[in-house]
């Protein structure tokens, strides 16, 4: 009830600036897709990425994070570990616009590169929904359009970058992403799950996998998991 009244007051006052934890993003109509503002207007927008990046990102850190959307979760990971140290990778082409101005905004410039990230680096088809938070390279029949977008490999990427931590959010991508990727050297990795997309089972042997390979699942907020490496 509560996000419901603060969505309908924002909408009504048409604010086109807000806050969320800690860093500025623009919310002015036609500026965003619909379905981010009505959910940044609620509070709810990638809040329990950002509950856990401010939980455990640090001065230093190197991030990776993979699925960019409008730029938020790098952003609040660029406030705790430093401009310059966050790496971020988005394959929807009509968000770079998005992400840059809520980088302005900031004062920051991203270290953006609008491409998919892959298990192999090729060439892949990206079904990019009207409802931006669910366009991926999965075929959900949503509405929408399909076009052939670049990719690259996720471990020349961790080879590049050598990320200390790793944040993930690819709509159903993440079962081959992360089945794939040399995390020994990572030290927390943060993934949003879509067992709706992929299946359950899949989901909980990509858990088991993580784990066997020495991380312990610290904490699961909703479908967004925690791991934490153990060696």
């Amino acid at each position: 009830m509560l996000r419901n009244l603060k969505m309908h007051w924002r909408r009504l006052r048409n604010v086109k600036t807000l806050t969320v934890h800690g860093v500025k993003v623009r919310t002015a109509r036609g500026e965003i897709p619909k379905t981010v503002r009505s959910m940044l207007f609620k509070g709810t927008y990638e809040a329990h990425e950002c509950d856990l990046v401010e939980r455990v990102v640090r001065s230093g850190d190197r991030v990776l994070e993979i699925g960019a959307g409008i730029g938020l979760v790098s952003l609040v990971a660029a406030r705790l570990c430093g401009e310059g140290h966050v790496f971020s990778y988005e394959a929807n082409p009509d968000l770079e616009p998005v992400i840059r101005k809520n980088y302005r905004l900031n004062g920051w410039t991203p270290d953006l590169t609008m491409r998919a990230v892959t298990s192999d680096g090729r060439d892949l088809p990206f079904f990019r929904s009207s409802n931006v938070v669910s366009s991926s390279v999965v075929d959900r029949n949503l509405a929408g359009d399909r076009i052939v977008v670049e990719s690259l490999a996720i471990n020349d990427l961790i080879d590049e970058h050598r990320p200390s931590v790793v944040i993930m959010d690819v709509e159903g991508s993440e079962v081959d992403l992360l089945s794939a990727a040399d995390l020994s050297r990572v030290r927390i990795l943060i993934a949003e799950m879509h067992p709706h997309i992929v299946g359950k089972e899949k989901i909980t042997m990509l858990v088991g996998d993580i784990e066997t390979r020495g991380f312990r699942l610290a904490d699961v907020c909703h479908k967004t998991c925690l791991f934490q490496n153990t060696k």
